[in-house]
């Protein structure tokens, strides 16, 4: 297929095919412009196109697609970019990386992900206290993350590579134990998109339940606060039990 080539003011087409790497690009356009493959920055709409992956990783690059080449700043810092640390987790490790928070996107981390654990783009997810990152575009600021914030990797069911449903309201009863407002049946309204962390938070903010941890379970299972109300298959008029404690983050 033929791409766009945006440089130096000017448009240059270039032949290239899904299975080529950015890298294999890149020498490409030293060898059409002069430019040095260590200085090229390739981007699309502002997406940084990494070395390691391949065009079919990037599902914007299409037919007549504009790619813009910058020459990357050797000026060793940048008053407007700010580097900082953050932990993924993995199910078995963890690994501390350097992001620049100013700029890094939810699918820019994906990509580094992919390059450092071979972890597949489109299946993985990832989520910072409870709450999943699932809006590529977005920036890490967005979500909270900082200095030192622990991201959990993890890989979707392959059911959730199908794009998922609309989200549907949903009417639940959390019941409490004896021990908690002394059994109390507590109606609430949610969408079934919404994470056990999202259920906690609203119960939490309107004071309907005394600041505290809890466990939730739903048809005896432990629900984990990243995950959605519909991953546990909760339906309208479905019942939610709550009982002080917390779920160990073991295999998370």
């Amino acid at each position: 297929m033929r791409v766009t080539l945006v440089a130096r003011g000017s448009e240059f087409p270039v032949e290239v095919s899904l299975q080529q790497t950015i890298l294999e690009i890149k020498q490409i356009v030293e060898q059409l412009l002069g430019v040095p493959v260590t200085s090229q920055t390739l981007t699309v709409s502002g997406w940084e196109l990494l070395d390691g992956l391949d065009l079919e990783d990037y599902p914007i690059v299409t037919e007549g697609t504009k790619i813009d080449l910058s020459m990357k700043c050797t000026q060793p810092h940048s008053e407007n970019r700010r580097k900082i640390l953050i932990v993924l987790v993995f199910s078995t490790r963890r690994i501390n990386i350097e992001i620049d928070h100013s700029t890094e996107t939810v699918r820019s981390l994906k990509e580094k992900i992919h390059i450092i654990d071979g972890t597949p783009i489109k299946r993985m997810a990832l989520s910072c206290s409870g709450r999943e990152m699932d809006e590529d575009f977005r920036n890490l600021s967005e979500y909270g993350i900082g200095e030192f914030s622990e991201i959990a990797v993890f890989l979707k069911p392959m059911s959730r590579l199908v794009a998922d449903p609309p989200s549907r309201r949903l009417g639940l009863v959390v019941q409490t134990s004896s021990s908690l407002l002394n059994g109390a049946s507590i109606p609430v309204e949610m969408k079934d998109s919404s994470t056990v962390n999202e259920l906690r938070q609203l119960l939490l903010v309107r004071k309907i339940l005394p600041m505290d941890d809890y466990i939730f379970i739903h048809k005896q299972r432990i629900m984990r606060d990243s995950r959605s109300l519909r991953s546990y298959g909760v339906e309208d008029g479905d019942c939610l039990y709550v009982f002080k404690g917390t779920v160990s983050r073991e295999g998370y």
